[in-house]
């Protein structure tokens, strides 16, 4: 009686541990709005790793969930455009980092807007959604600090015909 109340109190440790591992390092998202069609849908479920930025800074575009400046309470998504101590411009239809053009993709169409040069501060990142012109983010409420940056979206969960890993 012993040993099987011993080895079921064993799994039950193993459980706790393994349950509280998975939700310090990974955390599930819905997209709420369009902001970052064409890649990701309205209504899509993603992983988000939240320990991957223990190891190394969030890079130029890598896709990350964040808490906006504005408002700690909310939750979005959007694509990492500048790093600290690059200057970003929005300019003729496209985006500027340090001088060059970005190419980019993944944009659901040209930014129609203008964003005057900006040298980004330490520990702050430049995002913008992947659906330039319907997207609420850096171009119009500033950077995001690095405390506010929850993980990167790592896979798409569902629906199941999206099942994958995300792209950089």
């Amino acid at each position: 009686m012993r040993t099987f109340l011993r080895e079921i109190l064993g799994i039950l440790i193993l459980a706790v541990v393994v349950t509280i591992l998975l939700q310090t390092t990974f955390q599930g998202y819905v997209v709420v709005y369009r902001c970052m069609e064409p890649n990701f849908q309205e209504g899509e479920r993603l992983l988000v790793n939240k320990a991957v930025y223990h190891f190394h800074e969030p890079e130029r575009g890598d896709v990350i969930i964040l808490h906006p400046p504005f408002n700690p309470k909310l939750t979005y998504i959007k694509r990492v455009i500048a790093a600290p101590g690059d200057t970003v411009e929005v300019k003729s239809g496209a985006v500027y980092i340090n001088g060059s053009k970005l190419d980019e993709p993944y944009i659901k169409e040209p930014p129609n807007y203008t964003f005057p040069q900006k040298k980004i501060p330490e520990d702050e990142y430049f995002v913008l959604g992947d659906n330039r012109n319907n997207a609420y983010d850096s171009h119009r409420w500033g950077t995001v600090p690095r405390q506010n940056i929850i993980g990167k979206v790592w896979l798409v969960i569902w629906p199941p015909a999206r099942w994958g890993l995300v792209p950089r």
